[in-house]
């Protein structure tokens, strides 16, 4: 059986290699175009591409999976399957249509909930407790297609978008080895998605990374570890922007008076910048400043000019 694997980000890694380290015939890799990377703007490869290099697989890097071209370029695979992971390009029919056995999706949720690019991101931005993966056959539908079956896996306090495309990573490749030997058989049966109880993740916009001091606590502190550590949450200091890459879980703060604007930083120590929010504050632990590396609170209260009293915006 001829298995084709497509996939971009780190995420995919674990469930190529789990197909490679169970036997299957990986005929090829599809993965996107390696992209400039850094300040240095150095041409980098895919960590799905790295991965098939080292198993000596073959690589294709079409900038457009939908172009002739791809399709044909493909089809010299006769793929009786098709596996992705996060490949980031939505499949065309000619595609879909491609491998006896359908094109399986190993999804960052429990579908029909957080469809889309960034479920495991907005699924932490948005405070849930659990989420997981679906294995599903892909259909025309952005993340539409039937679902064969799910795993739960729980999101901790302290957990990051980055702790949590680790756990999910390797869940997606565990529940793919389990049910592989019954979708080579045929004997699974799917379930179609309830559309009325589908929601959106949409890929993230700078917009989603600007922090609005109005909103509570948890919501902030929810809204920077779901950032983390792919762009940070910002806000604005002295005009320029200054992220945030971690906050203490909110608690039982004292409340600062509602007559402070959310925003004013209230204390400055070396255990945290201690800001005012919409329902009391946030301890702020690891900041960066325009034009400087990120840096824990200690480090940068030493030598720095914000004083308490001064409004982040």
């Amino acid at each position: 059986m001829n298995i084709v694997f497509m996939g971009t980000p780190a995420f995919a890694v674990p469930s190529l290699d789990m197909l490679v380290t169970e036997g299957y015939n990986v005929v090829a890799v599809v993965t996107q175009p390696d992209r400039p990377q850094g300040r240095k703007k150095v041409l980098t490869p895919t960590p799905v591409k790295e991965a098939a290099l080292r198993h000596g697989i073959a690589v294709l890097q079409p900038q457009r999976l939908r172009s002739p071209e791809a399709v044909a370029e493909l089809s010299k695979y006769k793929p009786d399957m098709i596996v992705t992971a996060a490949y980031g390009q939505i499949l065309p029919k000619a595609v879909l249509d491609m491998p006896a056995l359908g094109c399986l999706n190993v999804h960052g949720s429990l579908l029909p909930k957080y469809r889309g690019g960034a479920p495991i991101q907005r699924c932490i931005i948005n405070g849930e407790k659990v989420t997981g993966i679906t294995l599903m056959y892909m259909a025309e539908g952005l993340d539409t297609g039937d679902m064969i079956a799910k795993v739960e896996v729980p999101i901790q306090d302290d957990d990051t978008a980055g702790t949590m495309f680790d756990k999910l990573s390797i869940a997606g490749a565990s529940l793919l080895k389990e049910q592989l030997p019954s979708l080579v058989n045929g004997k699974v049966k799917a379930t179609p998605q309830n559309d009325e109880e589908a929601t959106y993740a949409p890929n993230l916009t700078r917009e989603d990374e600007k922090i609005d001091w109005t909103r509570t606590s948890r919501q902030i502190y929810d809204q920077i570890r779901g950032l983390v550590p792919f762009s940070g949450g910002f806000t604005l200091w002295n005009g320029e922007v200054f992220k945030i890459w971690a906050a203490a879980i909110p608690g039982n703060h004292s409340m600062a008076s509602k007559e402070v604007v959310p925003g004013t930083v209230l204390d400055l120590s070396e255990s945290g910048i201690v800001v005012k929010t919409g329902d009391g504050t946030l301890t702020l632990l690891t900041v960066q400043p325009s034009g400087k590396k990120a840096m824990d609170a200690a480090q940068f209260s030493r030598g720095t000019s914000m004083k308490p009293g001064m409004v982040l915006t």
